[in-house]
C-alpha cells in the first residue's frame, strides 16, 4: 500500500484505534507504538551485475508497558504529516518493522475498518533472484533421440 493512500484511510477512520495484524493472522498487541517513521532507500548491486534502487516508508512499531496506551488513525496521521519533510513523496510503498524474538519487516497489505479499529494487514516479504536469466544454471536441454542404423546382416556361412 502506498503511503498517500494511507493516509486518506487514515483520515477517514478519524478516532479508530490502529491493530496490526501479522501475515499468520497475529496481532501486534493493541498498546504499540509507532515509535519511527523513516524513509528508507536501498541502493544494491544484485547476482547479475545490474544496479538497482528500492525507496519505501517504514513505520516502525513498539510494544511498551503502557497497557493503555492506544494510537488512533489521526494520531499516526498527525505524524505523518510531521514526517512528511522526510518522506518527501506520497508514492511510497508502505511496509512495518517490529520485533517477536527478531526484527522483522511487513509490507502493509491493506487497511480496513472493524468495529471500533483500523486493521493493518500485512504480508510476509520473501527473498527472491533479481537476475535468474544470468545466474541460474540452464535449464537441461532435452534428451536427444539417437538413432540406431540396423547392423549389416552378417554374411552367410
Amino acid at each position: 500500500m502506498t503511503l498517500d493512500l494511507l493516509k486518506t484511510r487514515l483520515a477517514e477512520a478519524g478516532s479508530r484505534t490502529l491493530c496490526f495484524v501479522r501475515p499468520d493472522g497475529s496481532r501486534i498487541p493493541a498498546h504499540a507504538h509507532v515509535t519511527e517513521v523513516a524513509r528508507i532507500e536501498k541502493r544494491y548491486v544484485d547476482c547479475g551485475g545490474t544496479s538497482r534502487a528500492d525507496r519505501f516508508c517504514r513505520l516502525q512499531v513498539w510494544v511498551a508497558d503502557d497497557l493503555d496506551h492506544r494510537l488512533t488513525a489521526a494520531k499516526l496521521l498527525s505524524i505523518l504529516k510531521l514526517a512528511g519533510p522526510i518522506l518527501g513523496e506520497d508514492e511510497l510503498e508502505v511496509d512495518v518493522e517490529h520485533e517477536v524474538q527478531v526484527i522483522t519487516q511487513s509490507p502493509l497489505d491493506a487497511v480496513g475498518i472493524e468495529g471500533d479499529e483500523m486493521l493493518f494487514r500485512l504480508t510476509a516479504r520473501h527473498t527472491d533472484c533479481l537476475a535468474k536469466d544470468r545466474c541460474l544454471p540452464a535449464a537441461p536441454a532435452a534428451p536427444q533421440a539417437i538413432g540406431f542404423r540396423p547392423r549389416p546382416a552378417a554374411p552367410a556361412r
